[in-house]
């Protein structure tokens, strides 16, 4: 176990827990931040750059691949003073570790074309009320706004992906085709007259056809968030099992909490929940927890 200079021994594993990782060069860590959603103030993304400069002893950041930003190279004595910087501009250090951790999103419906639901939003309200929550082994979510799915739900222990169902009016319709020709799927297609034939089995939910009616004859049904639980990467690569289709948002948080209540009471110490559901069944899960939030 390794000392600072002042003779003190450090636990590394605490160390990583609470979000400093523990590099190969000697006593110097990776401080990993929160930065829910990948979303920065600029203010506070120039305050960071000011504090990474001051105490990384490599000169550089790191832009995780779930979006939190990384200072590079900080010795172990720095620890207290980079922390207290930190956090004079509210920016706090992210934990690793068996809970939790901080929800990644894509840019959702706020600013991004594609987006059907608000990825953003969720992920700092999902950040603000369960980051950190101690469960069996890491839990990592993230928000797609669309079927697109950059944030790739079916990697996450719990995903959440938006989906819309479009619907046809004949009335407003004057059959101009631009809903055949954005459908990538081939699930609108022209009658000889240029009214469009929708088949239902090929859809994906992306809501092309909506935002490029020009009369509003296509109209979302409904919307909400597919919910994929059980997946991870690594190794041991799991896709994620779906398991509820149409949840709406203010009951998100609900569903996230149930299902670490019932991981934290089924799961084991070390096994992600995608091995809990291998090992005690998906349809134990489903049965206990998606009943009160199915919507189909």
């Amino acid at each position: 176990m390794p000392e600072s200079t002042d003779g003190k021994r450090v636990n590394l594993k605490e160390l990583k827990s609470g979000g400093f990782i523990k590099q190969t060069q000697r006593d110097l860590f990776t401080v990993r931040l929160r930065v829910p959603g990948g979303r920065l103030d600029i203010d506070k993304m120039a305050k960071i750059a000011e504090v990474a400069k001051k105490y990384s002893r490599m000169g550089y950041c790191h832009l995780s691949f779930r979006q939190s930003v990384e200072i590079i190279g900080v010795h172990i004595d720095d620890f207290d003073a980079l922390v207290k910087e930190l956090a004079e501009f509210g920016q706090e250090v992210a934990s690793c570790g068996p809970r939790v951790r901080v929800p990644t999103a894509c840019g959702g419906c706020e600013y991004n074309p594609n987006g059907i639901m608000d990825a953003q939003k969720k992920a700092l309200e999902v950040d603000k009320d369960l980051f950190g929550t101690e469960c069996h082994h890491k839990f990592k979510i993230s928000f797609s706004g669309c079927p697109i799915d950059c944030a790739r739900t079916k990697g996450m222990d719990l995903g959440f992906q938006g989906v819309v169902t479009p619907q046809w009016e004949e009335d407003p319709c004057t059959k101009c085709t631009l809903c055949a020709k954005a459908c990538l799927e081939g699930a609108i297609v022209d009658d000889e007259d240029g009214t469009p034939i929708f088949y239902s089995e090929k859809c994906v939910q992306c809501g092309d056809c909506i935002k490029v009616c020009p009369t509003d004859a296509w109209t979302a049904k409904r919307k909400g968030w597919i919910v994929r639980a059980g997946g991870r990467h690594g190794r041991h690569p799991r896709e994620a099992d779906e398991i509820v289709k149409f949840l709406p948002d203010e009951k998100v948080t609900d569903f996230i909490s149930k299902t670490i209540e019932w991981y934290n009471k089924n799961g084991k110490r070390g096994e992600r929940i995608g091995k809990t559901f291998d090992r005690v069944g998906l349809k134990t899960f489903k049965d206990e927890v998606a009943p009160s939030f199915l919507t189909e």
